[in-house]
């Protein structure tokens, strides 16, 4: 199962409430009690999101952190990368050291990167504000109209 680690759930939530009002300094307490996530799990969240860029860090008396692009600016592959780390489905298309060990005689681990792209592409392709708002990524259809949806009745 392909699965993001609940840092990664937390980074789009805390993201989510901060791109509401992009270019304000919120505080870590502040968005902890917005979005109910632990303070010490924001506050380490707000540090690496800084880290990458995806927020500005404010010093001083009023500071705090902001999110100075818009929703639709950031993508759900860069909140990953921040969190963590390439895109990489198996060892063999991860960038870093101590990848598989039959990597040299393994048919099918170039094959991998295809898959591994179009992950990547369709998480470039979704936005934080697709996820504020996921109506605007997958609208609903309208309902049926009742007649069509209810078996017919036979009178006895």
């Amino acid at each position: 199962m392909l699965k993001l680690n609940k840092m990664t759930d937390y980074a789009v939530v805390v993201l989510g409430q901060m791109a509401r009002e992009p270019g304000r300094v919120r505080t870590a307490a502040a968005l902890s009690e917005d979005t109910a996530i632990p303070l010490p799990t924001v506050s380490k969240l707000l540090k690496i999101l800084a880290g990458t860029g995806l927020v500005t860090s404010h010093r001083g008396a009023n500071g705090g952190y902001s999110i100075d692009m818009t929703a639709e600016e950031v993508t759900v592959a860069r909140i990953v990368q921040a969190i963590d780390g390439p895109i990489a489905l198996t060892a063999c298309v991860d960038e870093g050291e101590g990848g598989c060990e039959v990597s040299n005689s393994c048919p099918i681990s170039g094959n991998w990167n295809r898959v591994n792209l179009a992950v990547r592409k369709a998480l470039e392709e979704v936005t934080l504000a697709d996820l504020l708002d996921p109506t605007e990524m997958f609208p609903l259809r309208p309902a049926a109209p009742e007649a069509a949806r209810s078996p017919a009745t036979v009178d006895g």
